[in-house]
C-alpha cells in the first residue's frame, strides 16, 4: 500500500485497507498528516496513534530502507507484473537479499525475500493476483507457462540501475499452485577477497599453503548456502594469472572472473561434472574447478585430474573437514588413492554477526550453552543481539566464515591409507582448530551470539 519513503516520512504503517478507507497507525505527534494522507491517497484516512518507539521498530523490520539511492517506487500490485517483478527484483538485490521466494496459499500469496541467511516476509498478494505474476516470471526465465504439474528450472539475465546479474528460477507445483524461488546470483567476483571472508589466522595460513603446492585435491564442505562458492572464487582470484590456465564447470555459474574458462552444466544434453572433467584433461589446464562432487563418477574423475598433476578445486556434502575423507570412501574411491592426492580439506559455515551498534554486553548465562559441552576456556560475559534501525530491528548485521582447515601431511595420509579414519588424538596434537573453537572465539569476542554459533557446539 505505501512506499518506504511515504512510510518513513508520515511514520505511518498500515493496519487495513477498507475500500473506501485506508486505518493506518501513526506516530503519536504525527496525527496532523490526515489531511495531506487523504489527498494522497484518494480515499478517508483512520489514524490510531502509537508509540514512536514501536512505529520506528515496524518501520525497520517492514519497510527496509535502501543501501543505494535509486529509487524503486511502490509496489503496490496494480496488475502489471512485470512491472511489480522489475521493482521487487530490484530492491531484493538493493537489500542484499540472496533468495526471493513466492508462495500461494489458499486465499494469499507472499513474497519474502532471505537476507543474513533468515527469511523475512516482504509482501502479500491476493491469490487472483498470483497466476499472471507466475506467467510473467515463467516468460522471461523461457519456460513453458503451460506446463503447471511438473517442477521447472530456467534463467532470468536481468538488468536494472544496480547492474546487470543472474537469476536462476525453480518453479515447484505445490497445493494451491506453483511457488517460485529465485536465486540472486552476484556475478561479479573482483571484490572477493579471501583476507576478508574470515579465516583465522593461522588457518589462512595453512590454506594458503595448500593452495600453492602444483596438484593435488582441495574440498570445501559444509551445507548449501555456507559461502564454500565465494570462498572457492576468491582462492582462484589468487590463482588467476597470465601463465595459468584454469577451467571450472559449474551447475550455477555463481560469479564471473576475467582470465577463467567457465562452464556451465547442462544435464539434459550429456554435460555433467564427470563428462566435462575428461574434457578438461585434454584443455592442458593447471587448475580445474568441480562446482560440486556429488557421485562416484565426479569423485573419480576429481581424483584422476589431481594424480596427473593438476590443482583440483571442489566442494562435497559433509559435516565436517575430515568427514570428506571417508565420504570419499562410501563412493568407492580407494584409500590409497585419496592418501595420495587430497592436497587440504577443509570446513566452512557461516554465522551472522551482531549489529554493532546495539549489541548489549551483559554477564554470562552458562545455562544457554548445549547440555553437553564443555566450553574451550571461561567466558564471564557476552553480547547479545538487541535491534534498532541500522540493523532493521533483527539485533544482527552481516555475516562472517567460519573454517576447519586441516592440511594432509604424510603421517595423515598413511592413517587415511590404513583405513584408519579416527585421527582425532592426531588432529588435536597438530593444533588444528575445530568449526566450533574458531566459532566459540567469535562469541567469546562479542562478534555473535550464542545462538548462532549453537547449532555448532551441538556437533563437537
Amino acid at each position: 500500500m505505501l512506499t518506504a519513503e511515504q512510510a518513513w516520512h508520515y511514520q505511518i504503517v498500515p493496519q487495513e485497507d477498507r475500500g473506501d478507507a485506508m486505518h493506518l497507525y501513526v506516530a503519536e505527534g504525527k496525527e496532523d498528516c490526515q489531511y495531506e494522507l487523504e489527498a494522497l491517497f484518494g480515499k478517508a484516512i483512520l489514524l490510531e496513534s502509537i508509540d514512536s518507539a514501536i512505529i520506528q521498530k515496524t518501520l525497520g523490520k517492514y519497510y527496509r530502507r535502501e543501501q543505494k539511492k535509486s529509487e524503486v517506487g511502490s509496489l503496490s500490485y496494480d496488475g502489471d507484473s512485470n512491472g511489480f517483478l522489475d521493482k521487487l527484483i530490484s530492491e531484493a538485490k538493493s537489500l542484499g537479499s540472496s533468495d526471493i521466494h513466492i508462495e500461494v496459499y489458499e486465499e494469499r500469496c507472499r513474497v519474502r525475500i532471505r537476507i543474513d541467511g533468515k527469511l523475512v516476509e516482504r509482501y502479500v498478494l491476493n491469490a487472483m493476483e498470483y497466476p499472471s505474476l507466475i506467467n510473467q516470471i515463467k516468460i522471461k526465465s523461457s519456460l513453458d507457462i503451460a506446463e503447471k504439474r511438473l517442477p521447472q528450472d530456467g534463467r532470468i539475465f536481468f538488468e536494472s540501475s544496480a547492474g546487470r546479474f543472474d537469476i536462476r528460477v525453480s518453479v515447484l507445483p505445490t497445493l494451491h499452485g506453483e511457488k517460485v524461488v529465485m536465486r540472486l546470483l552476484s556475478n561479479d567476483a573482483t571484490n572477493v577477497d579471501i583476507e576478508k571472508l574470515g579465516f583465522a589466522k593461522d588457518d589462512l595460513e595453512t590454506y594458503l599453503e595448500g593452495i600453492r603446492k602444483p596438484n593435488g585435491i582441495i574440498l570445501i564442505s559444509g551445507p548449501t548456502g555456507s559461502g564454500k562458492t565465494t570462498t572457492l572464487y576468491a582462492t582462484l582470484k589468487l590463482l588467476n594469472e597470465e601463465s595459468r590456465n584454469i577451467v571450472t564447470i559449474e551447475d550455477p555459474i555463481e560469479y564471473t572472473l576475467e582470465g577463467i574458462n567457465q562452464v556451465q552444466l547442462r544435464e539434459n544434453i550429456g554435460l555433467d561434472f564427470a563428462s566435462a572433467l575428461r574434457t578438461f584433461l585434454r584443455q592442458d589446464p593447471d587448475v580445474i574447478m568441480v562446482g560440486e562432487i556429488r557421485d562416484p563418477d565426479t569423485a573419480s574423475m576429481a581424483i584422476r585430474a589431481s594424480l596427473t598433476g593438476h590443482l583440483v578445486f571442489s566442494t562435497i556434502h559433509t559435516n565436517s573437514a575430515w568427514g570428506t575423507i571417508s565420504r570419499l570412501a562410501d563412493m568407492g574411491i580407494p584409500p590409497y588413492l585419496v592418501a595420495s592426492t587430497m592436497n587440504t580439506t577443509m570446513a566452512q559455515r557461516l554465522v551472522r554477526r551482531l549489529c554493532p551498534h546495539c549489541r548489549e554486553k551483559e554477564a554470562m548465562n552458562t545455562s544457554l550453552y548445549p547440555k553437553r559441552f564443555k566450553p574451550f576456556y571461561p567466558v564471564t560475559h557476552q553480547h547479545v543481539a538487541k535491534g534498532c534501525p541500522e540493523c532493521h530491528y533483527t539485533g544482527y548485521k552481516g555475516r562472517k566464515a567460519v573454517y576447519e582447515v586441516i592440511p594432509i601431511d604424510q603421517e595423515l595420509a598413511d592413517n587415511i591409507k590404513e583405513g584408519q579414519f579416527q585421527v582425532d588424538a592426531l588432529l588435536k596434537e597438530r593444533g588444528i582448530r575445530s568449526l566450533a573453537e574458531n566459532a566459540f572465539d567469535l562469541f567469546a569476542q562479542g562478534e555473535t551470539s550464542i545462538e548462532e554459533i549453537y547449532p555448532l557446539l551441538l556437533n563437537f
